[in-house]
């Protein structure tokens, strides 16, 4: 086969598969090939929007690369855009794909095929080293939610919408999205995001944990910069309940959850009836919100049940 003209820098496909998957073109095809088939064997299907074999064949394809978990490229050509690319490939007919293994196409196929037959032919590819691993869209919300507990609100909001636009009923992505407007000061595009989903969806342990993170945060909103003033009130009078609860609610505002969760278990301890177990409840949801698996949560009901029970 004569060699393949073209060059460039290889792009960045926008969805969470990353350079998993990817369109190209003849001007980005040596970058995306060639150069990248040294590294990684690639597959590549030629395809157009006109072809119906195509259309049943491109999902499987994408299905089993997905799920090789990074051991296999993808990258899809649509000949109508890159006629020169197809003639010089002798593209005949389509769906046509080719294996390319350090920088040489090294296998292929015409039509579209069963799954089984997509599965031998990369594991082929890759030497039958293709293993699972984790799919693009959970290493992009892996991704996202090292952004968000880091503190970058907008680089993980931005990941997580991706995820949506891929996904749109990952429910996990949209309690992150929704945590995401929490935390940027947002609370009325987190209660839209929150309330768009199906109904079903409020059963879901992160949705009831995003609610509840937004439903605190609303409350501290109005407890802000009164933190000095609770505090004043309660050490005049350590049995000022309705000013220990306040004050754990801006406490948890100001991102002290620990703090908060000490005042609230201090109401619990001195009276648990108190509010109709008022603390108790703000204590259930600060846990929810926290999430069941959080260092704290797990902390703090251990510290709880030791007073409900002592």
């Amino acid at each position: 086969m004569e060699p393949i003209i073209g060059g460039g820098v290889p792009g960045q496909n926008g969805g969470p598969d990353g350079a998993v998957i990817k369109d190209s073109n003849t001007e980005n095809f040596m970058a995306d090939v060639i150069e990248a088939s040294r590294e990684t064997p690639v597959v590549v299907d030629f395809w157009a929007p006109w072809c119906e074999p195509c259309k049943q064949l491109g999902p499987a394809i994408e299905k089993v690369v997905r799920a090789a978990g990074g051991a296999v490229r993808l990258v899809k050509i649509n000949i109508d855009e890159n006629q020169a690319l197809a003639q010089q490939m002798r593209i005949q007919s389509i769906p046509a794909v080719y294996g390319f293994v350090d920088g040489q196409p090294v296998d292929g196929f015409m039509g579209a095929l069963p799954e089984s037959q997509i599965q031998t032919f990369v594991d082929n590819l890759t030497g039958g080293t293709a293993e699972p691993g984790p799919s693009p869209v959970d290493a992009a919300m892996e991704q996202a939610k090292g952004a968000l507990e880091a503190g970058d609100s907008d680089t993980a909001a931005a990941i997580f919408g991706q995820v949506l636009q891929h996904e749109p009923g990952n429910l996990p992505a949209a309690a992150g999205l929704a945590r995401c407007c929490i935390a940027a000061g947002d609370f009325e595009q987190a209660r839209t995001v929150l309330d768009s989903l199906p109904a079903e969806a409020a059963e879901e342990s992160e949705i009831t944990a995003a609610r509840s993170a937004l439903d605190l945060a609303e409350k501290a909103g109005k407890a802000a910069g009164q933190i000095p003033e609770l505090q004043a009130r309660l050490a005049a009078n350590e049995k000022d309940h309705q000013a220990r609860f306040d004050l754990a609610v801006a406490l948890y505002g100001a991102n002290q959850a620990e703090a908060a969760i000490d005042e609230l278990i201090e109401i619990v301890r001195r009276e648990r009836a108190w509010n109709d177990e008022a603390a108790r409840k703000q204590l259930v949801q600060v846990f929810e919100a926290l999430g069941h698996s959080h260092e704290l949560t797990v902390e703090g009901r251990r510290r709880l049940s030791s007073v409900l029970f002592s």
